[in-house]
């Protein structure tokens, strides 16, 4: 799909929205369901006016239940049914861990391949004005690890729509992480439906001396700081991986065997994460870096509710910049 194809502006928000929609018009046994979809002001903007359009069979309100939700939804996409449920907070969506990683990801392997869970869940992360440690973890690390299921993070709308669109016809169970801090951001959005590749990474701006490998909300920050480095004559590529799992090596390789730098900016805690699975990646593969790689992570601990404490926990320009800079050329 060309960017360029008829589109118009949509925000993060709209795009989610549009994407629920045109796949429900497209085949009805898609249904959305969770804590207040059917809410005039729906999901901080994503599930908005569905309900009026498909009614409440389709567009299911459910209690804070989130165990009993993931469970019920499983159950409806094992009889055929294509179910996308909406977790608020990822950080409450870990009640349902046991539902997601011993019944969703292991069903196809139970059933001997005969069966599929075409489940879609849309887990929304939080950052800014006092969100605190139980508002704002991203887990994308812990859902890559387990087989069977699929995880994207998208970093932009293009993007938040088609992968959307690619899971719901997909016959696996999808994991989106979505960063509530970007539903508000827009680019240009095809009207049409359109699926978005899991596995394809996207190249957001072409360079030679240090590859950012990025992901969710990281992208437009990685984009940031790129852009500082070209203004001082330093070319940097700029990777938005847009899924994980599965994730692209190909081009995480192809662009580092150009470069010889790597820096990954992953928006979660700087161990045990998709960051190290990456610099694992590159260093098994690759032996003729001129640096070492760098993480631009968050600090292993709880993320604070004040904003002046989370000014010094998130990453910022100045001191990113200063980092990849002494990191790579001091």
């Amino acid at each position: 799909m060309n960017r360029d194809d008829e589109f118009r502006i949509l925000t993060f928000a709209e795009a989610i929205n549009e994407a629920q929609f045109q796949c429900m018009e497209l085949d009805p046994n898609v249904y959305i369901m969770g804590q207040l979809v059917d809410y005039k002001s729906g999901v901080f903007g994503t599930t908005t006016g569905l309900v009026d359009q498909f009614g409440p069979e389709r567009v299911r309100d459910y209690p804070v239940a989130e165990a009993s939700m993931t469970s019920a939804a499983i159950g409806s996409a094992i009889t055929g049914l294509r179910p996308i449920i909406t977790h608020h907070r990822l950080d409450f969506m870990i009640y349902s861990l046991d539902a997601i990683t011993n019944w969703l990801a292991l069903w196809r392997l139970k059933s001997g391949g005969k069966n599929n869970v075409p489940i879609v869940i849309r887990a929304v992360v939080g950052k800014g004005w006092g969100q605190g440690p139980q508002h704002s973890k991203s887990l994308h690390s812990w859902f890559s690890n387990i087989p069977g299921l699929r995880v994207a993070i998208p970093s932009n709308a293009f993007d938040a729509k088609g992968l959307l669109i690619d899971s719901v016809f997909s016959n696996d169970p999808t994991i989106i992480i979505e960063h509530r801090s970007l539903f508000g951001t827009s680019e240009k959005v095809p009207i049409k439906p359109y699926r978005v590749k899991f596995g394809k990474a996207s190249i957001v701006k072409k360079g030679k001396d240090i590859t950012f490998v990025s992901y969710g909300v990281m992208t437009p920050f990685a984009n940031k700081i790129a852009n500082y480095f070209h203004s001082q004559n330093i070319s940097i590529e700029v990777l938005d991986l847009r899924t994980l799992s599965p994730i692209d090596n190909k081009t995480i390789l192809s662009s580092i065997k150009k470069t010889k730098r790597l820096c990954v900016f992953d928006p979660s805690w700087k161990s045990f994460g998709a960051a190290s699975e990456i610099i694992t990646l590159v260093c098994e593969k690759i032996n003729n870096l001129k640096k070492s790689p760098l993480r631009i992570s968050y600090p292993d601990s709880h993320t604070p509710s004040s904003k002046a404490l989370e000014d010094l926990y998130y990453p910022n320009e100045i001191e990113t910049i200063e980092k990849v800079k002494s990191h790579f050329y001091d």
